[in-house]
């Protein structure tokens, strides 16, 4: 089964039909309804292969994420797919959970399949990301950290609107022992948002105590065992603003098994807003860092980059705002009148 049949039981030439299954927006509405219906009536699949090979073109993005079992990815890689498949696009995803010798392969695999972009979701830089596919001219989009060079598109992230209207929130409910627990300190994105705080707390006139700063490792667990050194402290925090929601969890997961009452003891605070925030007891109040938002962002840088005749020497640079989101895991602080 090739374009020839197909051509020859819908009367139309094999031009026709290549340019109708390529999805060329110039071919004669009638004319590609008749290849559609042929194509569909004999089962015929493209060789998407010998196509890449005749035009140079896989239409193929690729995708990167840290781990896919972290609640915040899912959804960007469900929205990014999503989009990709309304510009008839594929994607191939990998995610690295922070081991080296994943990376590594993640890009032997993209340049193997020669991705004509890829989008980098990490929260991290990895360099051998980096380097592996820069000296191929690949479009890359980072969240960040990426560097300003031609072909590179970056996404920030307003860390510091959201961040302020939540410690702005806890203050306004009168706080005075405020907490933060940070990420991994070696990825910049979590020294952004330890940075977010600090400012944010400068901002109001409010010290920070370095005894009130804990550094996790964007986990449950991670959010477990911040909170439990905190509750030994002598005044302990009255609220705790977490560097993700996955800490957040953690954090209020500890304060049920050691009996701290959220948020009448204890205001506690995410950052991302995954789906499951809103179905936590009680519901948590989080930072939100749209995820739909981001992977459509990165797949129009992509999809800019791929179709820009001349690129920046620089690249491009998106904003991402983040934005609170109020639920019921924040209250007065303990023994203040409203």
């Amino acid at each position: 089964m090739d374009i020839r049949e197909i051509a020859k039981r819908a009367k139309v030439s094999t031009a026709t039909v290549s340019r109708t299954i390529n999805r060329i927006p110039t071919v004669d509405p009638q004319l590609a309804k008749r290849v559609w219906k042929v194509v569909e009536e004999l089962g015929y699949y493209p060789n998407t292969h010998a196509r890449a090979l005749v035009s140079g073109k896989t239409r193929i993005f690729g995708l990167i994420v840290s781990e896919i079992t972290n609640p915040f990815f899912p959804e960007i890689v469900q929205s990014f797919e999503n989009i990709a498949v309304q510009h008839n696009y594929e994607i191939l995803l990998t995610s690295t959970i922070h081991d080296p010798k994943r990376m590594e392969n993640s890009v032997r695999r993209m340049i193997e399949r020669r991705v004509e972009g890829v989008a980098v979701l990490t929260f991290g830089m990895e360099e051998s990301l980096f380097d592996g596919l820069r000296f191929r001219k690949v479009p890359l989009v980072f969240v960040d950290v990426g560097p300003a060079m031609s072909g590179v598109s970056n996404i920030k992230i307003d860390y510091q609107n959201g961040i302020r209207q939540a410690v702005q929130h806890l203050a306004a409910l009168r706080h005075e022992r405020i907490a933060f627990v940070t990420g991994p300190l070696y990825l910049k994105s979590a020294q952004a948002r330890k940075f977010a705080f600090e400012e944010a707390m400068r901002e109001i006139g409010m010290p920070v105590a370095p005894q009130f700063v804990a550094e996790g490792d964007h986990t449950m667990e991670g959010g477990m065992r911040a909170l439990a050194s905190l509750a030994t402290l002598t005044p302990r925090p009255t609220a705790i603003l977490c560097s993700n929601d996955m800490t957040a969890i953690g954090a209020m997961r500890e304060a049920y098994d050691i009996g701290i009452e959220i948020p009448r003891e204890l205001s506690v605070v995410g950052f991302d807003d995954v789906r499951l925030a809103q179905f936590m007891t009680p519901p948590l109040t989080t930072v939100q860092m749209s995820q739909t938002e981001l992977a459509t962002l990165a797949f129009k840088a992509l999809l800019a980059e791929v179709e820009r005749d001349e690129h920046s020497a620089t690249g491009t640079e998106y904003m991402l705002r983040t934005s609170l989101v109020l639920r019921k895991s924040t209250a007065m602080a303990p023994g203040s009148t409203r």
